[in-house]
C-alpha cells in the first residue's frame, strides 16, 4: 500500500476495513498543488449502476475549472474526472447490458456524477457502451466528454448536414479536433481556427480551411457560414455572429452568454444555443460507429500516471495542448 494520505475511519479495525482504492482528491479550491492522492473505499454499485475498474480517464478543461472553483460542484473534498474507460467489475441489481469483464467506456453524468480520477468508479449503466475494438484504452479514455460535446453541439443541436459550412474555433483542442472529424463525417465544409504551427494537424483531421487566429481577424475573414461552434466563450460569442449568415446557428460550449448576445443574434435571425454536455447512451453508440469506421480518433497529447494528476492539470492549463491529456491507472 502506498504512503498516500488515507481517508479512513481510525475507529474501524483494519481487519474489517472495506477494500480501498487510490483516488485524486482535494480539500481546498486552488491551483494544481491542491490535488493529492488519497485512499477511499471502493464504491458499490446500486440498482442500475455498474462498478468499473478504471484503466484510463481523460483530463478536460472542466476538471481544472472545477478544481479552482469555477464550476458546478459543491465545496471540496471531491474526486474529479468524467471520462472513463475500463473493465466492468460488478453490476447492480437489474443490470443486463453488461457483465463483469466487459470493456466499456463513457462519460459520467455531468456535472454531478463526477469521480473517474480513481482506480474504480460507479456510474449509471447507460452512461457506458462497449469499448470499440479498434482503439486502445487510452484512446477510449480520451474520447467521451469531448466527443459527446461535439456530437450534441453539431448533430443534436445544429443538425449539421451535407454541404453545411461550419466554423470550429480552437480546432486543435480537445473538443475542437473531435468536432472537425464529426462535422466532416456529416458531409460539412469545415473551417477551423488554430495557430499556424497546428495548421497541418487540423488539415489532417479533415478541415477544408484553417485560419490563423493570431494573424487574421476571424470575424472579418470568415463569412457566410451556417454553423459556428464556439469553444471559447465571452467576446468570441459576439464576434462569431459576424461569421454567420442570417438565420445561421451559433452553438457555444460555454453556457454563459456574453452581454447583448441574444439581442444581436435576434436582429439577424440567428439561433443561439448554449450547450452543457450530457451523458447519453445513444450518442455514445453513434460515436463508437464513427470510431469503428475510422472516421473519428482522439489525438493524445500526453499521458500521466494517476499519481501525477496535478502535473496533467498544470500542462492543460497552459493552454497549448493539441488533443487530449489522459490519466492511466496501470495495474
Amino acid at each position: 500500500m502506498s504512503d498516500a494520505k488515507k481517508a479512513t475511519n481510525p475507529s474501524i479495525d483494519t481487519a474489517e476495513a472495506e477494500p480501498t482504492m487510490r483516488a485524486i482528491s482535494q480539500d481546498h479550491l486552488g491551483g494544481p498543488e491542491v490535488l493529492h492522492e488519497i485512499e477511499l473505499p471502493i464504491p458499490k454499485p446500486v440498482p442500475g449502476q455498474i462498478l468499473v475498474r478504471v484503466r484510463a480517464a481523460g483530463v478536460n478543461p472542466t476538471d481544472w475549472k472545477h478544481r479552482g472553483g469555477a464550476g458546478f460542484l459543491p465545496a471540496p473534498p471531491f474526486v474529479l474526472g468524467w471520462d472513463v474507460c475500463g473493465v466492468v467489475e460488478k453490476v447492480g441489481v437489474g443490470v443486463t447490458l453488461f457483465k463483469p469483464g466487459d470493456e466499456v467506456y463513457g462519460m459520467l453524468p455531468y456535472p454531478f456524477g463526477v469521480g473517474s480520477h480513481a482506480e474504480f468508479v460507479v456510474g449509471p449503466t447507460r452512461a457506458f457502451v462497449p469499448k470499440p475494438t479498434t482503439i486502445d484504452e487510452v484512446q477510449a479514455g480520451a474520447l467521451p466528454l469531448v466527443s459527446l460535446t461535439a456530437w450534441q453541439a453539431l448533430v443534436d443541436t445544429a443538425e449539421v448536414g451535407e454541404g453545411d459550412r461550419v466554423l470550429i474555433h480552437a480546432a486543435a483542442g480537445g473538443v475542437g479536433h473531435v468536432a472537425v472529424q464529426i462535422a466532416k463525417a456529416r458531409g460539412a465544409y469545415v473551417i477551423g481556427t488554430a495557430s499556424a504551427p497546428k495548421h497541418d494537424f487540423v488539415r489532417d483531421l479533415g478541415a477544408d480551411e484553417v485560419v490563423d487566429y493570431r494573424e487574421t481577424d476571424v470575424a472579418e475573414g470568415v463569412k457566410d457560414v451556417d454553423v459556428v461552434l464556439d469553444t471559447l466563450g465571452g467576446q468570441n460569442q459576439l464576434e462569431s455572429l459576424k461569421s454567420l449568415r442570417d438565420g445561421g446557428v451559433l452553438v457555444s460550449t460555454l453556457p454563459f452568454p456574453k452581454r447583448g448576445l441574444f439581442d444581436a443574434a435576434t436582429e439577424r435571425g440567428i439561433r443561439v444555443e448554449l450547450i452543457l454536455v450530457e451523458a447519453d447512451h445513444a450518442s455514445m453508440l453513434a460515436i463508437s460507429d464513427l470510431v469503428e469506421s475510422g472516421q473519428l480518433r482522439a489525438t493524445i497529447a500526453q499521458t500521466f500516471p494517476l499519481a501525477e494528476a496535478a502535473e496533467a492539470h498544470r500542462v492543460g492549463e497552459e493552454g497549448h495542448t493539441t488533443g487530449k491529456l489522459v490519466l492511466t491507472m496501470g495495474e
